[in-house]
């Protein structure tokens, strides 16, 4: 229908019982506009000039005022319905109906407040209506000159807002005004794009409506001296809340921090997806990175503690109800570093988290402080030790300093204040390499500058500070029974377990240090305690062989032992969760059960090897949630998970996305370093990667090398980010030597394995792929397990004749694989292997302390 008649602009006066600029319980009759439209063919009456064939706009205008008298509204929504009904009885042959309704003294900085929709005929109720926000006048610090950066300035809003028609609640239109106002003012963009946008995704955070979509208009009065304005609008749906916010062209429009990438969630539709976790809650519209330090006591246990108070309902400590206003999305690695400013006192434990939250920036620091009150954090002197310490470094795109102006030419006076971003951000490597293994390509709004851009001219620089280190921390179980009396706070969240040890790996430092610290690679213990294993048969199937191959392991060197109950060798008989449950726990129970034996220090101060048995860390090698946390709770201290928490279906399914739902809830609630290995179902199975062969060299290959980074990546990065997630420094990564691979796959990923987790290099950068492909590797920076102890593509290997000489090739037993075992073992040293899994722990040790000393 293309005809339409109008009745623009009525002007009525119309009670409402929700009061006019301000609530009131008395209803207040107030002056409101009504512009109709009605879709008609008015042909007919055209060419007879015959108003009888038309519509009566006089008849509509009377319809709408009686219905304006009659009686008083709860709300704009409520008078526009029954206007509706009223139209549909009086009207019945008429077309289409738009509707809207301006309430013109409904807002406090504004001009109107009104809705719009369109009825497509008198027994259809519309699927959208729009809410307008016209013309409110705010001031805000917004520009690139220095003038504008001094003082605020008018700026003039148009907000719409688009959304599902729904009666189950009314749009609080006061609320979102007042939230609007009171950011803008707070507000100190460069941009009024910037603006725009974070005002249009602050909008949408006001509705549930995931189909919404909002428009805002932001102009600026006094940008031009011969223009009335200069605007901009922009118009954004739910799906922008989640887009990355680095793939813009202009640093300074970037949006918010933790919005910096989409996290890949694994949908029952049987793909892992990439969107936004959908627990992510549109009414926690900012996002924020923290700092988080700690030097003072059982730092690990500090630093989960606060992490968990986060979470707390309601942000209040003490009322612990509600619904959480902080969540955490995101985690860096962890870190431990020197003192920086205060020399003498112990290390620090560094790393950074990504929030979403509603509360605005001084709520959210003062927020941090009862935290740091309840972890125990003691105030000493500036720059002292501390139990632990929360600092908001990033806020939105936020530039905020609560000092007043004359108190700004120094950083001496930042007790009680609170500056974002952090002002000494530029000089801390301890904050910046957390945030770049989050939000690399997030531009620091006060310099303009990528946080990655930033740490690379700070690691340019001349410096004699001792290089950082990754750490793994692992915690000690089983929990104590007795843990003595808990401050009130602690005894609301989930027990926290002390730290057993933890591991390092040193990063790359300044550029100028003379010489990186030497690499350890350390060596997990193989204990199959099933009766059928493929590399060593039964041999540790009774508790008594269990426990003597563990003594033999610790004794000659391994740091862990990682026990299984479930065999993975191709053809492998079914293994029920309570049979692997009752082969996995009594081990592990009994190892922690030698303390009482190896109670005694022999003479030289020694700790006997059976109570080093004891204290040894653990992991359990399963993917079955059940096993693990009972495991954990016996006394492992690390998960092993073949199929990376999935379960064996591949491709995924709606299967594998419960069992991966439940599998990192466990890991996170127990906060155990977990092992995800990359996998396609059966291990003799799925070996095509044909689909990667973009990435192939010259030589071809590669495409084994990118299939593992992109699918194990794709299940890491929906392990650790979004709302649930599991601490990113408690991942280790395995590529999964012998699992849907070849001969020649497992090759390539031996001779490349560094690749696997570090940057892409400018090869791969540079492919024509998939537009899905990840534009950073998702698995760089993790530590890297290899474990190809024994296994079968060794076999296949020494069955091969030699192609010059007399050597024909012969069929070998796992166990007799150790010597090829070796060369494995030297490669994966030299390609920066933080773990290797072997069986013979004492042989294959020595060829890990040669490797090292080549290598490292």
């Amino acid at each position: 229908m293309s005809d339409f008649i109008r009745v623009k602009d009525l002007a009525l006066t119309v009670s409402f019982s929700d009061g006019s600029r301000w609530p009131a319980s008395t209803p207040h009759a107030q002056p409101v506009l009504i512009t109709c439209g009605i879709a008609h063919d008015v042909r007919r009456a055209a060419a007879n000039d015959d108003l009888t064939h038309s519509v009566n706009y006089s008849a509509v205008a009377s319809n709408i005022k009686a219905v304006g008298d009659a009686e008083v509204f709860p709300s704009l929504e409520a008078f526009a319905d029954r206007i509706c009904e009223t139209h549909a009885r009086r009207f019945p042959e008429t077309g289409a109906l738009t509707l809207e309704i301006a309430r013109t003294k409904a807002l406090l900085y504004g001009a109107s407040y009104s809705i719009e929709f369109t009825k497509p005929g008198p027994n259809v109720d519309p699927q959208q209506e729009t809410f307008h926000l016209r013309d409110l006048a705010c001031y805000a610090i917004l520009g690139i000159h220095p003038h504008e950066r001094q003082r605020k300035q008018s700026v003039r809003i148009d907000v719409s807002l688009t959304k599902k028609r729904t009666r189950d609640v009314t749009l609080d239109y006061r609320n979102l005004e007042q939230r609007i106002f009171d950011y803008v003012a707070d507000s100190k963009y460069l941009t009024v794009e910037s603006l725009a946008s974070e005002v249009a995704k602050l909008t949408l955070s006001s509705v549930a409506d995931e189909s919404a979509r909002s428009t805002v208009r932001i102009s600026k009065p006094s940008a031009l001296l011969t223009a009335e304005a200069s605007e901009v609008e922009v118009t954004r749906s739910f799906a922008d809340l989640y887009v990355d916010s680095t793939n813009t062209s202009t640093p300074t429009a970037v949006s918010t921090p933790a919005t910096s990438s989409l996290l890949p969630v694994l949908s029952t539709s049987g793909t892992l997806s990439a969107s936004r976790d959908r627990s992510s809650d549109p009414s926690l519209p900012h996002r924020a990175a923290i700092a988080i330090g700690a030097n003072v006591g059982d730092r690990f246990a500090n630093i989960e503690c606060a992490l968990r108070l986060l979470e707390a309902p309601g942000a209040d400590l003490d009322s612990w109800s509600g619904d959480p206003r902080v969540v955490v999305v995101d985690t860096s690695f962890m870190y431990e570093t020197a003192p920086m400013y205060v020399a003498e006192q112990p290390r620090f434990i560094n790393c950074a988290c990504m929030i979403e939250t509603d509360l605005e920036p001084c709520a959210l620091l003062a927020f941090l402080k009862h935290i740091e009150a309840a972890v125990g954090r003691v105030e000493s002197f500036r720059n002292g030790p501390r139990a632990i310490d929360l600092d908001i470094v990033l806020y939105d795109s936020l530039v905020m300093d609560t000092r007043p102006d004359s108190a700004r030419s120094t950083l001496d006076n930042l007790s009680g204040e609170l500056l974002i971003p952090h002002p000494r951000l530029g000089e801390r490597e301890f904050v910046l390499r957390p945030l770049t293994d989050m939000i690399p390509d997030y531009v620091i709004p006060s310099t303009g500058k990528t946080v990655e851009a930033t740490l690379a001219a700070l690691m340019a620089r001349p410096s004699i500070a001792p290089a950082m280190h990754k750490v793994l921390p692992f915690p000690r179980y089983p929990l104590p029974n007795h843990e003595g009396d808990k401050p009130p706070h602690l005894s609301r969240i989930r027990p926290v377990p002390p730290t057993a040890t933890y591991w390092t790996f040193p990063v790359t430092s300044h550029a100028s240090s003379s010489k990186q610290p030497s690499r350890k690679t350390y060596i997990m213990a193989t204990l199959n305690a099933t009766p059928d294993s493929f590399s060593d048969g039964s041999a540790h199937y009774s508790l008594p062989d269990a426990l003597s191959y563990a003594n033999s392991a610790v004794s000659d060197g391994a740091n862990i032992i990682d026990i299984g109950g479930y065999s993975t060798r191709p053809g492998a008989a079914y293994v029920s969760p309570e049979e692997e449950f009752s082969r996995v726990v009594p081990v592990v129970q009994a190892i922690r059960g030698l303390w009482q034996e190896g109670a005694v220090i022999t003479p030289g101060g020694k700790m006997p090897t059976i109570a080093k048995t004891a204290g040894t860390l653990i992991s359990v090698d399963t993917f079955r949630w059940e096993v693990a946390e009972e495991s954990v709770h016996a006394g492992a201290n690390c998960i092993n998970d073949v199929y990376a928490f999935t379960g064996p279906d591949w491709p995924v399914t709606a299967r594998s996305a419960e069992h991966f739902t439940k599998m990192r809830q466990v890991a996170r609630d127990l906060a155990v370093p977990v092992i995800l290995m990359h996998s396609r179902g059966p291990a003799s199975a799925n070996k095509d990667y044909s689909q990667y062969d973009y990435a192939a060299d010259d030589d071809g290959r590669g495409a084994v090398l990118e299939g593992v980074r992109v699918e194990l990546g794709a299940k890491v990065d929906a392990a650790v980010r979004g709302r649930g997630g599991i601490r990113r420094w408690l991942v280790v990564v395995d590529p999964g030597l012998g699992f849907s691979k070849t001969v020649e796959g497992n090759l390539e990923v031996l001779r490349d394995a560094s690749t696997i987790v570090s940057d892409y290099s400018p090869h791969l950068q540079n492919l024509t792929a998939p537009p899905s492909r990840p534009s950073r590797n998702p698995l760089a920076g993790y530590p890297m397990l290899i474990g190809a102890s024994r296994k079968s593509f060794l076999g296949a290997i020494l069955e091969r004749p030699d192609t010059v000489g007399n050597y024909e090739g012969r069929q070998t037993r796992p166990v007799e694989r150790d010597f090829a075992t070796a060369s494995v073992v030297s490669c994966a040293v030299q390609q920066g292997a933080t773990v290797v899994r072997v069986h013979d722990v004492l042989r294959l040790g020595d060829a890990v302390r040669v490797s090292s000393a080549l290598w490292s």
